[in-house]
C-alpha cells in the first residue's frame, strides 16, 4: 500500500510518500514562499528522487482542515487533480489529528495548537494507549484559554505542538496549571508524513472519499465572511 501526502494547510508546505511502515520521501518547507509556488515542484522533485510512478500509489492523504484558508484551498486542488487525474481516492486527514500524530505513542496528552488569530486556536487532544490515538477531543476553534481549562481538568501531563505554541507559550506558563512541555522543531510543525502515515490507517478503516466530494473543513468562517454577515447584521 503506497499513500501520497499533502500538507499546505499552515505555514509548512509539505509532500510525503509511505509505503506499509517505510517512509520513501518527505520534502517540507517553511520559509517566505507561498505553497502555490512548492507544493507541486516539492511532488515533481521527490517524484524524480524516488522514481515514482504516479500511477502506483494507492490514495491521495490530504490534511483537510482546518488552517489556513488559502493554503488549504491549495492542497484541496492539487489533492483533487491528482485524484482525477489518476483515478485514485482521496483520504481527508483532518488537520490537527495529522499534527497529533507526529508524536505516536507519547505517554503524555497531545495539545496541538495552531494559531486561528484573534486569541482563537484550532486545537484537539489526544492520547495513545498501545499504539493507537484517541481522540479526547475533536479538533475544534476555541478561545486557548477553553483548551487550557479542559488540559487542567484533566490534570494529565501534556505536551503541545503547532504554530500556535509560540503564540500562546506566555498563556500557558501562566496558566497550565499541569506538567507540560513542548515538542522539538523536528516534531512541532506538519508533516506530510504524519498525514500520509495516519492516511494509510485511515484508508484501511474504509474512510476514503473521490476526488469529487472531497472539500476542506474549514471549521469556521472566514475574516471575509465573518465581517460580511456582521455587515448584514448591523
Amino acid at each position: 500500500m503506497k499513500i501520497l501526502g499533502l500538507d499546505s494547510s499552515g505555514l509548512v508546505a509539505s509532500v510525503a510518500v509511505v509505503e506499509e511502515d517505510n517512509l520513501l520521501a518527505e520534502y517540507t518547507v517553511n520559509y517566505k514562499k507561498t505553497h502555490s509556488q512548492t507544493l507541486l515542484p516539492m511532488l515533481d522533485e521527490i517524484v524524480k528522487m524516488i522514481e515514482l510512478e504516479m500511477n502506483t500509489i494507492d490514495a491521495i492523504a490530504v490534511a483537510g482542515g482546518p488552517g489556513s484558508f488559502t493554503g488549504l484551498r491549495i492542497g484541496s486542488a492539487t489533492a483533487k487533480g491528482l485524484g482525477f487525474a489518476l483515478g485514485k481516492p482521496l483520504i481527508q486527514v483532518p488537520t490537527v489529528e495529522g499534527l497529533a500524530y507526529n508524536l505516536w505513542n507519547s505517554h503524555e496528552l497531545v495539545c496541538p495548537l495552531m494559531d486561528a488569530r484573534r486569541n482563537q486556536t484550532y486545537t484537539g487532544l489526544y492520547a495513545f494507549h498501545k499504539g493507537v490515538m484517541e481522540v479526547i477531543e475533536p479538533q475544534c476553534a476555541v478561545e486557548i484559554g477553553e483548551i487550557i481549562s479542559k488540559i487542567n481538568e484533566r490534570n494529565c501531563p501534556v505536551v503541545f505542538l503547532g504554530d500556535g505554541v509560540a503564540v500562546f507559550r506566555t498563556f500557558i506558563e501562566e496558566n497550565c496549571k499541569v506538567s507540560y512541555s513542548f515538542a522539538p522543531a523536528h516534531l512541532n510543525k506538519q508533516r506530510a508524513a504524519a498525514v500520509a502515515a495516519l492516511g494509510l490507517l485511515y484508508f484501511q478503516e474504509g474512510k476514503i472519499q473521490t476526488a469529487a466530494e472531497h472539500k476542506p473543513d474549514y471549521l469556521r468562517l472566514s475574516q471575509a465572511e465573518r465581517e460580511r454577515l456582521a455587515q448584514g447584521q448591523s
